[in-house]
């Protein structure tokens, strides 16, 4: 175990370090305390708390029994030189690695409103969209009481929130922007379109990167060390696509959000990516179509549409993701599928159990992708994305998109695909 850092066991805190801990800092006491909020697949979620000192501090000066965060528990400690830094021989902050919490905050659904009729038609204005729990945490350092006064929400941050006018169509669009760090205008840079699903839809502009890792995903840094990219997460405040193939004039705005980008930042619009989720998926089917060359690849999660009008679809770069649970976007992917096949559409086929691990997951990618077909679909087996006891009752659909943006063997592959000659 590295020196920099030591972790707890939730049971009396038992330590494990490879040097001595003393309370050597009884003067150097706490500034700010910062809490930290991250973004999974079910929403963000309170992961940790990141304690300034006046001084930097080094680790023989630390006792892990000395902190405790009043309803939480702790389960990693380490040193750093920022709130959101890496552990750290010394440094000015104490982070606290805290059990998650989720603090995503929805409106509960109409009371007798069928769902099999699905969410409304396109160009209904609705506000569902969600918000989240500030978290404000009482923190006891032993010398002294400290309650947390700010908060770093982990890559979410790093979005910028504003508007589009389009006169074009005469909307006006919020959306969430991701700029590469270190962005070099001398250089070409891929964007990746993600739409939220109809659940979301409402004016708070962040809605889209708080309530699951469909954006925030491809900011992250795992994605961002091999494919700087931009992100853009439109905010829509009105269904834009409907279970009877119907879309809003969204579609032609966020094409054009795009083209105007484009003009401002040093895009490549041979590498324009777009994917959502349920209405977001269905909305890139329709932009798809109406726009056959403009995506050099697609990542539906969820969705469905007509069958009959998808054939403009079948030489596109396609990854398809769908739960065997969801009884509308699996039978409706499924006849997705099979009419691009019948238009000449080279199709690989592989069912995955949505709770595989990373290397499992990788391995099936591998073995998918080796058919070298440019429409891949991918069922998840029945019952993997319901969590244990759970019953189905929509969660076979709305928890495909937990699990899908964690695959990131297929993210890559997206932003390597090159639009079909």
């Amino acid at each position: 175990m590295k020196r920099r850092e030591f972790l707890l066991k939730a049971a009396g805190f038992a330590v494990m370090l490879s040097v001595p801990v003393f309370a050597k800092a009884a003067s150097n006491k706490p500034l700010k305390a910062t809490a930290i909020t991250q973004v999974f697949g079910d929403g963000i979620n309170l992961t940790g708390v990141a304690i300034e000192y006046k001084s930097p501090l080094e680790a023989s000066s630390i006792n892990a029994k000395s902190f405790s965060v009043a309803g939480h528990k702790i389960s990693k400690i380490y040193l750093s030189d920022a709130v959101d830094g890496a552990p750290k021989d010394s440094g000015k902050f104490v982070t606290l690695k805290l059990e998650r919490t989720n603090l995503l905050v929805k409106k509960p659904p109409k009371q007798n409103q069928d769902q099999s009729k699905g969410p409304g038609k396109a160009g209904d204005k609705q506000e569902n969209s969600p918000k989240y729990t500030v978290p404000r945490l009482t923190i006891d350092t032993k010398n002294a009481a400290i309650t947390s006064s700010a908060v770093k929400n982990l890559i979410v941050d790093d979005f910028k929130q504003l508007e589009f006018k389009d006169p074009k169509t005469g909307q006006t669009l919020r959306y969430n922007l991701f700029v590469p760090k270190n962005y070099d205008k001398a250089k070409s840079y891929p964007l990746v379109l993600l739409m939220h699903d109809a659940g979301v839809t409402g004016t708070n502009t962040i809605a889209t990167l708080i309530q699951g890792n469909g954006a925030t995903s491809w900011a992250g840094a795992e994605i961002q060390a091999k494919h700087l990219c931009f992100v853009l997460a439109p905010q829509f405040d009105e269904i834009v696509a409907d279970d009877d193939s119907q879309v809003s004039g969204s579609l032609d705005t966020t094409i054009n959000l795009i083209n105007e980008l484009a003009g401002v930042y040093s895009i490549d619009k041979d590498r324009l990516y777009t994917t959502g989720q349920s209405g977001g998926g269905m909305l890139s089917i329709a932009m798809d179509i109406k726009f056959p060359n403009f995506f050099a690849a697609s990542y539906l999660v969820a969705c469905q549409w007509d069958e009959k009008l998808v054939a403009p679809m079948a030489k596109q770069n396609l990854f398809i993701v769908v739960s065997q649970d969801d009884t509308k976007a699996y039978p409706g992917q499924t006849a997705i599928v099979n009419e691009l096949q019948a238009n000449g559409a080279k199709v690989a086929r592989g069912v995955w159990d949505a709770k595989w691990s990373a290397q499992e997951s990788k391995e099936a990618f591998e073995k998918l992708i080796s058919e070298g077909a440019n429409v891949n679909f991918v069922s998840f087996k029945k019952g993997s994305v319901l969590a244990d006891g759970q019953t189905n009752s929509g969660a076979g659909h709305v928890n495909t998109w937990k699990f899908a943006y964690d695959l990131t063997p297929v993210l890559e592959w997206i932003l390597t695909r090159k639009k079909p000659l």
